[in-house]
């Protein structure tokens, strides 16, 4: 079962620098993550999703390949190409995997112009070692689905900073 963390920022820099930390922290096992998306909202009240991996760029470049090779066996490999691109990216920018685009627009919505969030799906992770990699960013815990004890250990955390 994975748990939602949703860590609000007063600036729009620090969400991008905590997911790095956790990408890291993930390279060392220590953390393992289904999604991680970084939410903006700029001085113009616009919402912005940052999400880690481009699904429509990743669905093009499948589609170019599959495209090509059934151009092949029709004889038109270049043709199968950019049918196979367009139809990837499509389909890459209507899957949403992980954490809901919607849930994550509604929530940003309630922001402060000029502030983020950093919206991370946690499969498995050491929680001490993961709250260590921690210290030093100062956020404020908006939504968990973790328990009470380790939602508590994660907003000291936070707020020591």
């Amino acid at each position: 079962m994975s748990n939602l963390v949703v860590i609000g920022f007063d600036d729009e820099h620090q969400a991008f620098e905590l997911r790095a930390t956790l990408a890291k922290l993930q390279k060392e096992y220590l953390i393992e993550m289904e999604d991680v998306v970084v939410v903006t909202k700029d001085d113009k009240g616009k919402v912005k999703l940052h999400q880690a991996v481009n699904l429509t760029a990743a669905g093009a470049m499948g589609g170019t390949f599959w495209g090509m090779l059934i151009g092949m066996i029709f004889l038109n490999p270049l043709a199968g190409a950019a049918i196979g691109a367009g139809a990837g990216a499509l389909s890459g920018k209507l899957r949403d995997i992980g954490i809901s685009d919607d849930f994550m627009k509604e929530l940003g919505e309630t922001f402060q112009p000029g502030t983020s969030a950093l919206f991370v799906l946690v499969r498995k992770a050491t929680p001490d070692k993961v709250l260590e990699g921690l210290k030093g960013f100062k956020g404020k815990v908006l939504k968990t689905s973790l328990t009470k004890d380790k939602e508590e250990e994660l907003r000291e955390v936070l707020e020591q900073a």
